[in-house]
């Protein structure tokens, strides 16, 4: 076992790894945060998406010793206590879920559009969504909700583009 550091959701850690350990099984297992889902463990899928150093990552795919000393936001960052993150309430509020496994990545990567892209266009949403798979929503509710948290509303369409008010 090797001892690393990680800073988790503003918390910093002090763990013993394998070094062999997937980052997704340091997360789960040394430190407890399950929000961060164990998909196909091939980077395929997007379930098991973070936020490493201020950037998306499949943790599925980074060895937990190569974070070492690295800053991770794992999905249970999001919301406030009570209060969620706007990326959050607008998955809640357009119904962009269903079994939710798919819902961390999801989140994720909509927060990272979302702050290089303000306003996206729905080609630009599926684009980065591109990489997190959902197999029981067909994409147009996430896509809405995505919108919907950039502040646009979920008539916007295509031709014209959203003004925020």
């Amino acid at each position: 076992m090797t001892a690393m550091r990680l800073t988790v959701n503003g918390v910093q850690r002090e763990i013993d790894v394998d070094p062999r350990t997937l980052l997704v099984h340091a997360i789960r297992e040394q430190v407890g945060l399950t929000g961060t889902h164990v998909g196909c463990l091939t980077g395929d899928c997007g379930a098991c998406t973070v936020v490493l150093d201020g950037r998306t990552a499949k943790s599925c795919s980074v060895l937990a010793l190569s974070a070492d000393g690295s800053a991770v936001d794992t999905v249970e960052s999001l919301a406030d206590g009570d209060d969620l993150h706007p990326v959050q309430q607008a998955f809640w509020d357009e119904f962009a879920f269903q079994c939710g496994f798919c819902l961390p990545g999801m989140l994720l990567t909509a927060k990272e559009l979302l702050e290089s892209t303000p306003d996206p266009d729905d080609a630009q949403v599926l684009a980065a969504l591109n990489g997190n798979l959902c197999r029981c929503t067909g994409y147009n509710t996430i896509v809405s909700a995505v919108r919907k948290a950039s502040g646009c509303a979920t008539t916007c369409v295509k031709e014209s583009p959203c003004r925020k008010s």
